[in-house]
């Protein structure tokens, strides 16, 4: 594997200890988290928005004793290299094909997806183009149904129409209360919430060319929703193993979400989980054991 930096052997990779690693994937820097026995069955989580692999700290040592656990940062997120908009397109076919660069140039050909917002429109383009290498999949408020958008959609998909007429709703959806609300939203649990993480995703959304990719990005999302019918015929037709936990108070992706993806995965464990867009903030313990369950079952 090509590496940008000195690291230690991928089999010295054991239990809840993470190391963190980088790939250059097409020449641009990805940034992963890496932890767990390179010989368990992989899991590779995806983070969303405007977040990074740093989501998962709190799951990764919870798993990493049974799995192989993956975590990178997209281009543009995290660690990871941010090219200007003139270098790398920001779509997201394009993040799509850089994770799946960094999964094929790994030699992780067999793995569990773990989607959680962003990580849905990556992670269902890397399934619906490799089905064969999916074992299981686990979705976290990852949406993939027009039906279950909250009412802050109406207005990005006039953003979409003409962005240029509508850049308030670009400036909310970067702005500091925008970021705190995707955490706490309207959970009566705040304490849960650590107040480091939406302020350190602020002060990562205000980096020199965060607003343009960040921007390009939203821009972008429209085609995920034209994917949506796409996206559920191949939930139907493959039938996947699946795993579907919600946080109730996501006001982006609304909890209807679960019956719609029972609908298409009639066999899926849906949970619904007092919790909101980022349910990791609040029941990350609830989260580990559903997942260790679900996995016990079926990657024994």
């Amino acid at each position: 594997m090509s590496q940008e930096s000195t690291q230690a052997s991928p089999g010295l990779s054991y239990s809840g200890t993470i190391t963190y690693r980088r790939a250059a994937v097409n020449g641009v820097g990805i940034f992963y988290r890496e932890a767990g026995p390179v010989d368990a069955p992989t899991i590779v989580l995806l983070h969303g928005f405007p977040s990074s692999s740093r989501m998962f700290d709190t799951l990764i040592p919870l798993l990493a004793t049974r799995y192989h656990l993956i975590a990178p940062d997209y281009p543009g997120f995290g660690h990871s290299d941010a090219p200007p908009p003139a270098q790398f397109a920001y779509t997201f076919d394009h993040l799509a094909e850089s994770i799946n660069g960094l999964l094929e140039q790994l030699g992780i050909d067999r793995y569990s997806f773990y989607l959680q917002d962003y990580g849905g429109p990556v992670g269902f383009r890397i399934m619906l183009a490799h089905p064969e290498r999916l074992q299981t999949l686990m979705i976290q408020n990852a949406n993939a149904h027009e039906e279950s958008l909250g009412r802050k959609w109406a207005a990005i998909k006039e953003y979409w129409a003409n962005p240029a007429a509508k850049p308030e709703v670009f400036e909310a959806f970067v702005s500091f209360e925008g970021t705190r609300f995707r955490h706490a939203g309207d959970s009566p649990n705040p304490e849960r919430y650590n107040p480091d993480t939406w302020t350190d995703e602020f002060a990562f959304l205000n980096l020199p060319g965060q607003a343009e990719i960040q921007a390009a990005l939203l821009y972008d999302y429209r085609t995920n929703v034209a994917a949506y019918p796409a996206w559920q015929e191949w939930l139907r037709t493959h039938r996947p193993i699946a795993l579907v936990m919600w946080g109730r108070y996501d006001s982006s992706f609304v909890a209807a979400a679960g019956a719609a993806y029972q609908r298409d995965l009639p066999d899926a464990e849906v949970h619904l989980l007092d919790a909101g867009h980022f349910a990791l903030d609040e029941k990350v313990d609830e989260i580990a054991a559903l997942m260790h369950a679900f996995l016990a079952k079926h990657l024994a």
